[in-house]
């Protein structure tokens, strides 16, 4: 997991606090709403999606949530070749014919948000995505973006390292 706790690592890189990130994730929901979309289920992209997911479902008051598991960044500007999809996978029968809102926490390559919209549509489902990042270089224009940068984002669950036991 990449983290940027020392100070210095931070020069030139987006920074959200989690004041910064309640606002983004208000100002998100308020998106949504005024365009009229109305999820039925409001679907994580684990991991860096499930805080974003779910302050959104409170937001906008929306209690049917998912999560759907890829795997794609292994560090810092590190990747796998593709997107890999990991076990526990979603009920896929309850979603054909549902409205969803996909949520991550950015669009990077959007390789992994095109990936999931893929696959839920696929299913029978009316998907839409939300993001609080979107970089210019993503192959998916996501539906809803708070913000777009070219820098590497640090968000606060992950600007401090893992906590190990005895440290």
């Amino acid at each position: 997991m990449a983290y940027h706790a020392d100070a210095a690592e931070l020069e030139g890189k987006e920074v959200l606090t989690w004041a910064g990130f309640g606002e983004a994730t208000q100002e998100l929901a308020r998106t949504v709403v005024d365009s009229g979309f109305v999820p039925d289920i409001i679907i994580a992209v684990a991991r860096g999606g499930l805080l974003p997911a779910g302050a959104l479902s409170y937001a906008m008051g929306v209690k049917l949530s998912d999560a759907i598991n890829v795997e794609f960044y292994t560090d810092v500007h590190q990747t796998l070749p593709d997107p890999v999809l990991l076990a526990p996978m979603l009920d896929t029968e309850s979603i054909a014919g549902r409205k969803l809102l996909v949520v991550d926490d950015v669009a990077d390559s959007g390789r992994t948000l095109a990936l999931v919209l893929e696959l839920l549509r696929g299913f029978g489902a009316e998907a839409r995505s939300a993001v609080i990042y979107a970089k210019p270089r993503s192959v998916v224009e996501p539906d809803f973006v708070w913000r777009a940068t070219d820098e590497w984002i640090v968000f606060p669950w992950s600007a401090a390292p893992p906590l190990t036991a005895g440290a």
